[in-house]
């Protein structure tokens, strides 16, 4: 039997979660929670690597990050394909795993897979928890679950969150696991030679992106120190609720 986790974070690509809650994932397992990632595809579209060269960076990024648990559902990278078999993959992982708190993609951004990655988690958690839909793995029935509380990670546009998390003393981490995506972010320490072959396609044409530049790793640090900032800490990530967050009383209120 698998043993239910804290914390099951969505990510329409590999790379997607370490970008946005990589410092979150990493305090958590810090406090002993059990947290796990699912990427729901290779990324195969990427201008940059390979859907091997990903899934070994997202192997990396795990040990990094302390997940229990990490896996892809391999469903089409573009999100084009058959919107039953996507959601009830979503709603698989949800039994299988049980989790209390869900993280998913921004709920509109840049890329347009992760506003499309957002909705279908969402419509995942309430699917997940109605007893008349049937899931099953390895023949064995599932339990209906659904997740206390679901979030969703802020990207690559800017958007006002509903909670900051002070992910102070987890930087270094977070962007060692970032750094794991050797084919799809700038590596300060590699030579230029060595640049080009990990951002090399596969017929060797090297390609700049968006996120392959020095300046998209510093926008991200200074992004986290904004949002630390607007709790009174030194670092922190952003999440949005598509409802009301309660609390058990005003003490859990840092600031």
């Amino acid at each position: 039997m698998i043993k239910a986790l804290d914390i099951l974070a969505f990510g329409a690509h590999p790379d997607d979660v370490e970008l946005s809650a990589g410092g979150t994932l990493i305090m958590a397992a810090r406090q002993g929670k059990r947290t796990g990632v699912v990427d729901l595809t290779r990324g195969e579209l990427g201008s940059r690597g390979t859907a091997q060269t990903r899934a070994t960076e997202a192997a990396a990024a795990a040990k990094i990050l302390g997940l229990a648990v990490r896996e892809n559902l391999g469903l089409r990278d573009g999100l084009p394909e058959d919107e039953e078999r996507a959601l009830m993959g979503i709603v698989k992982a949800l039994r299988k795993y049980q989790p209390r708190v869900v993280l998913a993609n921004a709920l509109e951004d840049r890329h347009p897979d992760h506003g499309r990655a957002a909705s279908l988690v969402q419509r995942a958690v309430f699917l997940s928890g109605l007893v008349r839909i049937e899931t099953s793995i390895d023949g064995q029935a599932q339990t209906p679950h659904r997740p206390r509380h679901l979030l969703h990670y802020i990207q690559d546009r800017f958007r006002t969150p509903d909670v900051v998390v002070d992910i102070s003393g987890a930087q270094q981490d977070k962007f060692a696991a970032i750094g794991a995506y050797a084919t799809q972010f700038h590596q300060a320490e590699a030579t230029e030679a060595g640049a080009t072959e990990a951002g090399a396609t596969e017929d060797g044409n090297k390609v700049q992106t968006p996120i392959s530049t020095p300046e998209f790793l510093e926008i991200l640090r200074g992004r986290d120190l904004m949002m630390g900032r607007s709790i009174g800490v030194l670092h922190g990530e952003g999440f949005e609720s598509a409802v009301p967050i309660g609390i058990e009383n005003l003490d859990a209120l840092i600031r």
